[in-house]
């Protein structure tokens, strides 16, 4: 079996878990596709990567990616850092000859992403994955077997929401996810990027979109010096209406300011047949309604069913703990990590390739077209 080696890039919240994600895959995946080997991590401070070392095992820490680029031992450079580095990091993994797995979103603006897909349409050899995480969940791919199966016949119209209340409080000083230089844009980026794709994942192309964003604190304290204001350049909220190709209506919402939100996905989707609804703050069953149930007597069949999906994944994945627990939100992660490594050990593309990710990124530029011009936006975008 091929050993994997892995590079990793960032190594603060999302670095640590899709570390673990890579640690756990023998627990949860039989057979693996390919062995992993945590080589080395680079971070900044130097003192997070080398935390890396003691908790996970890496073999050395940097502070310079290109350290990790210079090694034969690493196959994997894995990209867990802020948005505004990940152009230099996917185009300089991909000359190196290293596969590359990139957190979302991907890109600053569409034309950052255009060069990220040029790259890696250049190395076809390789194998570049956007980490789209509730891919992975157990609800969405059973959502998406049902889609593919007819389940809801002509889809009429969906409602997809993520809520977050990180920004509700005023008094919450500046950090780099809502500093535009650092990540490009807010909601409409850390947010609508994961149920834009999920959007997409289960329904196909979007057609146009008309959006409306919205800054609620114009300026916040500086970390650290509380006397210090600085105004805040990026969106707390973000509300979409679209149209996709297949003809279907919906609207979409990513906030920061959903007060009482802790992580909260929101998909309802309604056709001709039937209708699908999943929460991630209940992530153990897919909610589903068919027009083919008996309507009568008293109601017949005719309902809202939950499907247990809870951890019933398909193989290779293992019972482990067991599919009757329930699911835990790194587990989706577990679900990206396993199948970059089967797509680097098979050589076979990844679904949530850089395409997905210029997609995503794509509909995001219309929406901040959308916005300043107000106006609808047709996709797809010329540049």
């Amino acid at each position: 079996m091929k050993t994997l080696g892995v590079g990793m890039v960032g190594y603060g919240f999302i670095g640590r878990v899709h570390t673990v994600s890579y640690l756990d895959l023998p627990f949860y995946y039989k057979p693996m596709p390919a062995k992993i080997k945590m080589v080395g991590v680079c971070s900044s401070p130097l003192e997070d990567a080398k935390e890396g070392i003691e908790q996970a095992g890496f073999e050395f820490a940097t502070e310079d990616y290109k350290e990790l680029l210079a090694r034969k031992d690493i196959d994997i450079i894995e990209i867990c850092t802020p948005n505004n580095l990940h152009k230099d990091l996917i185009i300089d993994a991909l000359k190196a000859g290293k596969h590359v797995c990139c957190e979302k979103p991907m890109a600053m603006n569409l034309a950052e992403a255009k060069e990220m897909l040029d790259a890696a349409n250049a190395h076809p050899e390789l194998i570049s994955q956007v980490c789209f995480n509730y891919r992975y969940a157990p609800v969405v791919m059973k959502a998406k077997q049902l889609i593919e199966e007819g389940f809801l016949g002509r889809p009429y119209s969906a409602r997809v929401c993520y809520l977050h209340a990180g920004n509700s409080d005023p008094n919450r000083p500046t950090y780099w996810k809502i500093q535009k230089k650092y990540c490009g844009g807010g909601s409409s980026y850390d947010l609508a990027s994961h149920v834009i794709d999920i959007t997409r994942y289960l329904l196909g192309n979007f057609k146009k979109v008309f959006s409306k964003l919205e800054i609620f604190i114009k300026e916040r304290s500086v970390a650290g010096s509380p006397g210090e204001k600085v105004p805040v350049d990026v969106d707390d909220l973000a509300i979409l209406l679209f149209e996709m190709e297949n003809g279907l209506i919906g609207t979409l919402e990513a906030s920061k300011v959903a007060t009482g939100a802790n992580d909260e996905i929101r998909v309802e989707i309604h056709g001709e047949k039937g209708a699908i609804r999943f929460n991630s703050m209940q992530p153990n069953f897919l909610e589903v309604y068919d027009m083919r149930d008996s309507e009568e007597p008293i109601g017949g069949r005719r309902g809202f069913k939950a499907i247990e999906t809870v951890q019933r994944y398909p193989k290779p994945a293992t019972s482990f703990p067991g599919p009757k627990f329930p699911v835990a939100w790194i587990r989706y992660h577990m679900g990206n990590a396993y199948e970059f490594i089967k797509n680097i050990a098979e050589g076979t593309k990844p679904e949530a390739d850089i395409y997905a990710g210029y997609k995503v990124q794509e509909i995001i530029e219309a929406s901040l077209i959308s916005n300043a011009e107000k106006r609808w936006v047709d996709l797809p975008i010329k540049i």
